[in-house]
């Protein structure tokens, strides 16, 4: 029998490619949601599409009571550091309460809750990968947003797991934001220069893995807490060096510079690297290298 998939925030970019992923499976039936009409109409009848404002109450029962879902994926987020900083109220009702209402109706009608959240959990101040035992303290609104949405699915949902993930990159379709690896290839590829940061470090993470992570979670129903994301602790100098390298660009525009030197508007961790021994022992996830990600975007 067919378990009924809702995934909320399938415009954006992770949340299109786990639509994608999904969607080819025979064990499942997918219906995408996010706020606006679907970014690529009539693509094909795998999925189904509904439009819906997640902020309203009403609008996410009307959603439980006509798809019954089984699992409910939650990619939907205001994601940019500065915009959060500065539109704290917005972000509190798309990052806080209306995960929250999806937790609290995934609870009413036994759904199990998948919810996506970050490493700017995190406040950078360790040496060493974060694991999920280690306690958050982020140092922008949009981690503190993060943060606490983390606490109030899991304390409102007892069938819930979240999925922290890291510098997502990949193909982004027509009007989706780019990516760091994208942005650097397009920048080399014109002959412009690009500034990056080479004391902030991450674990950059191919779409294509964190959709398979998602699936994972959906077959193996753990609950709690899994970092999803790259295999690779780099510094975003080191990601645009590599870039480079795979695709034979020129490595001389790239401008290493320090977190002091970029003058951020806002505050972003020195490191956020996360461990993923825990979604490797208990789901089997083995995400791609960076080079392998950039090859299989290629392809």
């Amino acid at each position: 029998m067919q378990q009924k998939i809702l995934i909320v925030g399938t415009n954006g970019f992770t949340g299109r490619r786990i639509l994608d992923t999904l969607s080819d499976k025979a064990d499942y039936r997918v219906t995408g949601c996010s706020l606006h009409a679907d970014i690529r109409p009539h693509a094909d009848s795998r999925y189904r599409f509904v439009q819906a404002d997640i902020r309203e109450e009403a609008a996410i029962r009307r959603l439980f009571e006509e798809l019954r879902p089984d699992v409910v994926i939650n990619t939907s987020a205001l994601s940019s550091p500065d915009y959060c900083e500065s539109h704290r109220e917005e972000t509190d009702e798309t990052n806080i309460r209306a995960a929250a209402r999806l937790a609290e109706n995934c609870e009413r009608t036994g759904s199990r809750l998948i919810h996506l959240s970050t490493d700017f959990v995190f406040g950078g101040d360790s040496d060493r990968l974060y694991t999920e035992e280690d306690m958050p303290a982020p140092v922008n609104y949009y981690g503190r947003s993060k943060w606490e949405s983390e606490r109030r699915v899991t304390g409102l949902c007892g069938n819930c797991a979240v999925a922290r993930i890291v510098v997502v990159y990949g193909n982004p379709l027509p009007g989706q934001h780019s990516n760091i690896v994208r942005l650097v290839a397009d920048r080399l590829r014109s002959g412009q220069p690009i500034r990056v940061v080479n004391d902030q470090w991450r674990t950059p993470t191919f779409v294509d893995d964190v959709a398979q992570g998602i699936d994972r979670l959906i077959v193996h129903p753990s609950n709690g807490i899994f970092h999803i994301c790259g295999p690779e602790c780099l510094t975003i100098a080191d990601i645009a060096y590599r870039v480079a390298n795979a695709l034979r660009l020129d490595a001389s525009l790239i401008q290493p510079v320090s977190t002091a030197e970029m003058q951020e508007a806002t505050p972003r961790p020195r490191f956020s690297g996360l461990s993923i021994d825990k979604a490797r022992r208990l789901l089997g996830y083995r995400p791609h290298s960076l080079e392998e990600g950039i090859r299989a975007m290629q392809g």
